[in-house]
This record gives structure tokens, C-alpha cells and sequence, in this order.
């Protein structure tokens, strides 16, 4: 049997259509209407054919093409459809004794059991798209599809994964009150600026994986993996996204020269550009970070010390100290998981693509193995950093995240790694991690504010 959606072969179609109990025959009509009427089909596996008898009350047409389908679904109540498959075999029929029969010359078909819907669906893509443009041509207007702005704006952005900008900002922010300084307006402007700056990043980023055929050639996107798609999907165009992401950018670089005019430092504008070259260079050609096996790299050096550094030195005026680069150390460690983990699924394409990510790399046990040392490498910085008198008492509270840790650990270890649709909610809980870790350690700076406005004497680090 194969697994694909399109083309499967009259021998391979006969073959499935003799699993199905009944089947649907299926023509034109002389009036150009379709006829479809459910026959008793038996399949000649020997002679590669199927034969049935002439429906009552239908002339078959022996002068075109005909078709038998054979399909099953099974409403599930609250739950949708499940084993969901067909087959339809193609052919022009001929008289056989008192029945008819077709000796098929094309068929195809889908059997969710072994090919997944959204797979079958994200394989149907291209088709679609050379429909729209016949259509388009047919009419003499663009016909596209359509999405409400509200909707296509999340879509195109991925604004949740904004999360992981907002977690470090705010806690360099909360640092930077507990060692007594503190601009509303400048935090502000901080938050706003640099979430503009991770939304010009995914946007760029599809616009890079779309050029270089990663995302064209992914099947299997999931939630969390594979780019928005709404350049694959016809929604907004490559250069639309390439306007949006420079709308961006334009907006982040606008609110960082306004800092740097009104709270500048040589640290400020360092980390500036920094951030700014590992932000285009992760998918842009020269560097092509992510395509080099870097992407973790670039990923936690961004959303962990350029994010939470910067934040913090915008507050105190390019004042350095250790607390805040510590504390950016679990966070930085678990966003390069997020993306880490959101590769697997994606490993396939991105190797056709030459996109030489680690899970394209490393075989599953080493890329297993690696998570579970990263992570706990994270909790392991939390700890010392407490025991060593950086970080706060209550920075512990991090650890809460080690359970949520071992379930992401356990189901990339499991049957989920090779099958993206499952694997879907192993990521969903990789992420929840970050964001458990991230909301501990802004509270621990929280009671860390509180204790020391109600109890201004009270020290709350062991050294």
C-alpha cells in the first residue's frame, strides 16, 4: 500500500476498492450534470478489473471516462470523524456479458491511518493554489483566500510565541526595580520595542524559509512548527511579508534610538547591535544561522541576555551587573528548547532544504539526550545562582517547572518524536515550561519588591 494523497496506481486502487463493501459509480452526464449511483461492485484482482451490473434506470455512457469510488467515515459525536479513507479507480467502461466492467487506467485515494488529515490537506496545497490562479485567469481578477485582518495579523505574526520576548523584558525590568530603578515610560517603550522586534523576526523568517523551499516543501506543520504558511496558502503575498517585517523593524529600530537618546549607554548600544545582526542573520543570508545548525545559539543569546540585559540597562543607565545575566541563563536555555523541539517535526523538509538544524544532524537519542541536559543545566543555574548569593531566595520557585520538564523529556523519547501530529502536544508543554520558569522568576523579583517595601531591613539572598 502507499501513502499518498494523489496518484496511487490502478493495481493499488482495485486493490483498496475491494475493501469497501459498496461503491459509487460516477460519470458526466450528456446535460454536462454529474450522475452518481451506488452499485454492487465485485474486483477481478487477476484480470485488474472491477465488475458490476448497469444501475436500474441509468444508461452508463461506454464513450467517456467513468469512476468507482469506495469510501468510510465514522462520526465520532463530540469528537468529529475518524477513520476517515477512499479510493475512486478511473476508466471507460465496457460490456461484459450481463454486467459491466472497468479496467481502470488511473486511480487515487486517502487513508487517514496512513497519511494524517492535516498532512493530506497541506499536500493538497500546491493543487489549490494553480486552481485559484486557473480561476484567476478564467475571470480576469485576482481570486484569492481570505482571512479577517484580526485573525490574519495573529497568523502572520504568530504573536502568542510573543511570550517569549515578554518573559525576559519584564524580568529585567523587575531586577532592575529591585536595585532601586525604575522608568515607567521606559519600560514601556522596552516592551514595545523589542516585541516589534521578534514579530519582524517570524515574519522575516517565513519570508527566508519560504526562499530557500523549507517551508514549501513541509507537509507535516503542526501549531507550534513549519512557519504561519500564509504565503503557502495564498493569504498574504512574499512581498507582503516582506513589507511587514520591515514595518517592524522600522517601529523597533524608531522606539530603540529614542532609548538610546534618552537613557543611551555604550551597553545599550551594544546589545543593540548585536541583537539586531543575530535578528536578521538567523535566517538571512550571509549567515543563515539556523540553516548552519546555529539557530539554538542565536535563539537563547537573543531571547535570554540581549533581551533581559537590554531591558535591564535601559532602567539603570548601562549599569551592569551580574543578577540579570544569571537570571537570563534558564530562560535563555529553555526558548533554544522551544525551537529545538519545535525542529523535530520539521526535520525532513528543512533536510531537503539544506536547512542542517540539530535534529536534522543528531539521530533521536542524541537529540533526546540533549534536551534533558540543557534543561536541566537551566535549573541547575537557578540553583546555584541562589546558592551563590546572585540570585534571590525565591528565584527557587523556578524549580516547580522540573516535573513539566520530565513529561517534554519522556515524550520525546517516546513514539511521539515521529509523528508531528502527536508531538503537537509534547511542544505545547515545552513551551508551558518556559513560561512557568519565566512567571517564577518574575515573582520571586515580585516578593523581592513587596518584602523590601514592607520590610526594607530584610535580605532575601544568602550572601
Amino acid at each position: 500500500m502507499t501513502a499518498r494523497t494523489d496518484k496511487i496506481g490502478p493495481d493499488v486502487g482495485l486493490e483498496k476498492l475491494a475493501t469497501y463493501p459498496f461503491a459509487v459509480l460516477s460519470w458526466v452526464g450528456d446535460d454536462g450534470d454529474p450522475v452518481n449511483v451506488a452499485v454492487d461492485a465485485q474486483i477481478d484482482r487477476s484480470a485488474g478489473r472491477a465488475r458490476f451490473p448497469s444501475p436500474a434506470g441509468f444508461r452508463v455512457p461506454l464513450d467517456r471516462e467513468i469512476g468507482l469510488t469506495g469510501s468510510h467515515i465514522r462520526p465520532q459525536p463530540g469528537y468529529g470523524y475518524d477513520e476517515r479513507r477512499h479510493v475512486t479507480v478511473w476508466g471507460r467502461p465496457t460490456v461484459d456479458g450481463d454486467r459491466l466492467a472497468l479496467q481502470p487506467t488511473d486511480a487515487w485515494g486517502w487513508d487517514e491511518q496512513e497519511v494524517p488529515f492535516f498532512e493530506y490537506s497541506e499536500r493538497s496545497v500546491g493543487r489549490a493554489r494553480r486552481y485559484f490562479d486557473a480561476l484567476s485567469a478564467e475571470r480576469g481578477t485576482p481570486v484569492r483566500p481570505r482571512l479577517a485582518l484580526g485573525w490574519l495579523t495573529l497568523r502572520a505574526t504568530r504573536l502568542p510565541f510573543l511570550t517569549a520576548t515578554l518573559l525576559p523584558v519584564v524580568l529585567g525590568i523587575a531586577i532592575a526595580a529591585s536595585h532601586g530603578a525604575f522608568s515607567p515610560l521606559a519600560a514601556l517603550l522596552t516592551v514595545i520595542g523589542a516585541a516589534f522586534i521578534h514579530l519582524g523576526v517570524n515574519v522575516a523568517n517565513d519570508v527566508f524559509d519560504t526562499l530557500g523551499g523549507a517551508d514549501d516543501l513541509n507537509v507535516s506543520p503542526t501549531q507550534y512548527s513549519g512557519g504561519s504558511r500564509v504565503i503557502q496558502y495564498g493569504l498574504v503575498s512574499l512581498r507582503g511579508m516582506a513589507v511587514l517585517s520591515a514595518i517592524c523593524y522600522t517601529i523597533a529600530g524608531a522606539i530603540g534610538l529614542f532609548l538610546l537618546a534618552t537613557h543611551g549607554s555604550a551597553a545599550l548600544l551594544a546589545i543593540g547591535i548585536v541583537g539586531l545582526v543575530v535578528s536578521i542573520g538567523y535566517t538571512a543570508p550571509p549567515l543563515k544561522l539556523v540553516y548552519r545548525g546555529l539557530g539554538e545559539v542565536a535563539v537563547a543569546l537573543g531571547f535570554g541576555p540581549l533581551m533581559l540585559l537590554g531591558a535591564y540597562v535601559v532602567q539603570t543607565g548601562g549599569t551592569f551587573s551580574w543578577e540579570p545575566l544569571v537570571a537570563s541563563v534558564p530562560l535563555a536555555l529553555l526558548v533554544a528548547m522551544i525551537l529545538y523541539v519545535n525542529e523535530i517535526p520539521d526535520r525532513r523538509s528543512d533536510a531537503k532544504a539544506g536547512k542542517r538544524t540539530l535534529p536534522v544532524r543528531w539521530p533521536k537519542a542524541t537529540v533526546v539526550g540533549f534536551y534533558t541536559a540543557a534543561v536541566a543545566v537551566a535549573f541547575v543555574a537557578v540553583t546555584a545562582g541562589v546558592a551563590g548569593g546572585i540570585l534571590p531566595l525565591p528565584a527557587l520557585l523556578a524549580l516547580v517547572g522540573v516535573p513539566l520538564a520530565r513529561e517534554v523529556s519522556r515524550g520525546l523519547g517516546g513514539p511521539a518524536y515521529d509523528q508531528p501530529y502527536v508531538l503537537m502536544g509534547v511542544m505545547g508543554r515545552n513551551i508551558r515550561l518556559h513560561m512557568v520558569v519565566g512567571l517564577s522568576l518574575i515573582a520571586a523579583y515580585a516578593i523581592v519588591l513587596a518584602v523590601s517595601a514592607l520590610a526594607p531591613g530584610a535580605d532575601l539572598f544568602l550572601a
